[in-house]
């Protein structure tokens, strides 16, 4: 199983509430282990403004502010740049991961320059923090019950409404989320 380019949704009940009805997009999954951002939980302490300047970054006239997301417990004070698959940062071949032909991520400086003078991603979005698994580890939450996989859309993941991320997701695999149940069951 590789997740990396899908969409993980918390299922009901998921005993961890920083991950209540979130929604992480998987940017990297194989047996060492897996890397995701939650992709519908905006970080309500900071904006796009303060963060360039405690970074000394200028603002062009044509910068445009991206939604700062908290993307996951692991290493709060790191940034990473979620985007559109068309930019590729200048600092080199592997300072963009790219995820698959939609997504790609950054995590250097020059793309949060580039936002900032207009020059950037057609989409993007920043995540503060990631989602880690060991090996193994996300497979066995996976197989009691937590998770649900979905392909992702940047119609999901850049969306607007983080509200509504959630349900939309589910959607995607038919599910109505009035009807879920936090109760495990196998078969």
């Amino acid at each position: 199983m590789n997740l990396t380019g899908k969409l993980l949704i918390a299922m009901p009940g998921m005993g961890d509430p920083r991950f209540e009805k979130s929604v992480i997009y998987m940017c990297d999954h194989t047996g060492d282990g897996a890397m995701g951002l939650i992709v519908n939980k905006p970080a309500t302490d900071i904006g796009f403004a303060d963060l360039l300047g405690q970074l000394g970054i200028e603002r062009g006239d044509s910068w445009r502010e991206p939604r700062i997301y908290f993307g996951g417990p692991v290493e709060h004070a790191r940034g990473f740049v979620l985007h559109s698959s068309e930019y590729r940062s200048a600092q080199g071949e592997n300072a963009t991961l790219r995820v698959d032909d939609s997504f790609s991520m950054t995590a250097t400086l020059d793309i949060l320059s580039d936002i900032a003078q207009g020059a950037g991603p057609a989409e993007c979005m920043l995540a503060l923090g990631y989602s880690g698994w060991g090996p193994g580890q996300l497979e066995a939450e996976i197989g009691e019950n937590g998770w649900l996989m979905a392909e992702a859309s940047p119609e999901i993941v850049f969306a607007r409404d983080n509200g509504l991320k959630w349900s939309a997701a589910l959607k995607t695999l038919g599910i109505d989320p009035l009807l879920l149940s936090s109760a495990a069951g196998h078969a």
